[in-house]
């Protein structure tokens, strides 16, 4: 019995994993400043893992006080998961920074619901954070009161698009109006 419990519970868990895309390759990105032309906000989200800053895969900011980028998944999505790949330098730009996942643009997305906070990343590695299926249309990444720059080189976001349901304007299955 035991045994059938971990089965299906394995199944599910592997089915689910199945149904989760990187939906930020079409997104759209932005950020609080461009540091360079080779690292403009886009390159975060090209699908290209190049960890090299110099081959114009990575996003930076300029140094400035709470540093964000963010991107516009264009529709609400539960987000499963958030995948950051650091870069060759400087592995401290990233060290506090909030990952925040919500419908809002207030403050810039900076308020929305905190997904996760970024300890460390060291040099070259990449981490992932789990989101447990967060709600939202926008993904930030921010330094929340901390001066300085922030550079990562890829950010993969798993989801899937929340669907409402025209019946009853709710983001659950609606009961069968054929009964």
């Amino acid at each position: 019995m035991n045994q059938w419990i971990i089965f299906t519970f394995l199944w599910t868990l592997a089915s689910s994993a199945k149904i989760y895309k990187n939906v930020a390759l079409q997104g759209r990105a932005t950020q609080s400043t461009n540091h360079a032309t080779l690292s403009t906000a886009t390159n975060a989200i090209d699908g290209n893992l190049d960890s090299d800053y110099l081959h114009g895969s990575c996003f930076s900011s300029k140094s400035q006080m709470s540093p964000w980028w963010r991107v516009d998944l264009l529709t609400s999505h539960k987000i499963s998961h958030i995948i950051i790949s650091r870069g060759d330098c400087c592995p401290d730009y990233l060290n506090g920074a909030e990952i925040l996942i919500g419908d809002s643009l207030a403050n810039n997305g900076n308020s929305n619901s905190r997904c996760a906070q970024i300890s460390s990343i060291p040099q070259g590695a990449t981490q992932t954070f789990h989101c447990f299926d967060m709600k939202g249309q926008y993904v930030n990444v921010v330094l929340p009161g901390k001066a300085g720059y922030m550079t990562f080189c890829e950010i993969e976001i798993y989801g899937v698009p929340v669907i409402n349901d025209e019946c009853c304007g709710c983001t659950k299955i609606c009961p069968n109006n054929n009964d």
